[in-house]
């Protein structure tokens, strides 16, 4: 559209209206007009709302026409946004919260789909006319540690909310929560916080404030649902003989029996000691031969004799 990034509401109006009149199709002699305009729909259905442009803000500098864009992975964690909902997720239901680009009830680009297909539509449920006095519920993400759902109790959480300043131009304010965890809650699985979404018009009650929760990485466990995962190192005797060793589990450590035989790559199943879900999940040990260090004459030498005492081959069934 030709606006600077820190545009004011005013202007990016100006801008939209002025080349609207140049690429309408009714009225233009430009050969690309209605594709022209199409963008240009689309492009200030993302500028003129906040929440959008707040979106584009953050990773639209990062797209670059033609290119196969895919936001990375909870790029929009932290962002509190208004509107109707049900995007994947536990809970989620209704239809997204960002319409057709301006208002001509067209889709979005791929770019767009992709970038908004991730940050709209976290609400529980959408409203009908007989609510149309509330306050409109908004939504958000958050990533909390695993911990959070292994233990329940009160995070505080610090949510961004975009909006626009007295000047016109784009601003984004801090909004703090407490807020309890229950105590087993699984990734994509949604906190409804009664009456802590957008303030109502007139006398009607205040909308209410979903937020979805996801994990960040954890240093030991992988997380599949209600199921947990550990890479658990063990000496190659300790695999091939057999042995018990200590592991790390969520309530602490434990003696784990491993099996004669063992190989890279073998689970072995702690049950119910994964997130403690209804049912609770389970905890899945997947072992990793690590190889003892040659870096002396005596291991060097125990490698040799190693070689010399068992005909093994590592490549059979190869053809080399």
């Amino acid at each position: 559209m030709g606006v600077p990034r820190d545009a004011t509401e005013a202007q990016i109006k100006q801008a939209y209206r002025k080349l609207a009149r140049k690429f309408h199709p009714d009225v233009s002699k430009e050969k690309d007009a209605e594709a022209r305009f199409k963008d240009l729909g689309e492009a200030y259905e993302v500028l003129k709302t906040p929440e959008k442009r707040a979106a584009y803000d953050q990773l639209g500098q990062n797209y670059r026409a033609g290119e196969n864009f895919r936001p990375p992975p909870d790029w929009d964690a932290g962002f509190e946004f208004s509107g109707p909902g049900g995007g994947a997720g536990t809970g989620a239901g209704g239809s997204s919260g960002f319409g057709g680009a301006g208002g001509a009830g067209s889709d979005y680009s791929d770019f767009f789909a992709s970038l908004f297909g991730a940050a709209g539509a976290r609400s529980k449920r959408s409203r009908g006319a007989a609510a149309s006095d509330r306050g409109e519920d908004h939504h958000a993400k958050v990533l909390l540690d695993l911990e959070a759902t292994l233990m329940g109790g009160a995070r505080t959480l610090t949510l961004r909310v975009p909006g626009i300043d007295s000047t016109g131009h784009l601003m984004s304010k801090e909004r703090t929560l407490s807020v309890q965890i229950p105590k087993g809650i699984l990734a994509g699985q949604h906190i409804r916080l009664a009456k802590q979404g957008e303030a109502a018009a007139g006398s009607g009650e205040p909308g209410d404030l979903f937020i979805e929760v996801e994990f960040q990485p954890h240093a030991l466990y992988r997380v599949d649902s209600r199921d947990l995962y550990l890479t658990l190192p063990v000496a190659p005797w300790e695999a091939a003989l057999g042995a018990t060793v200590k592991t790390p589990t969520p309530l602490g450590p434990v003696d784990l029996r491993i099996p004669p035989g063992s190989h890279a790559g073998t689970k072995l199943r702690l049950k119910t000691r994964g997130i403690p879900a209804n049912p609770p999940g389970d905890l899945y040990v997947v072992l990793d031969i690590a190889l003892p260090p040659a870096n002396d004459e005596k291991s060097k030498a125990a490698y040799q004799a190693m070689a010399s005492a068992l005909a093994f081959n590592p490549r059979t069934g190869l053809g080399v």
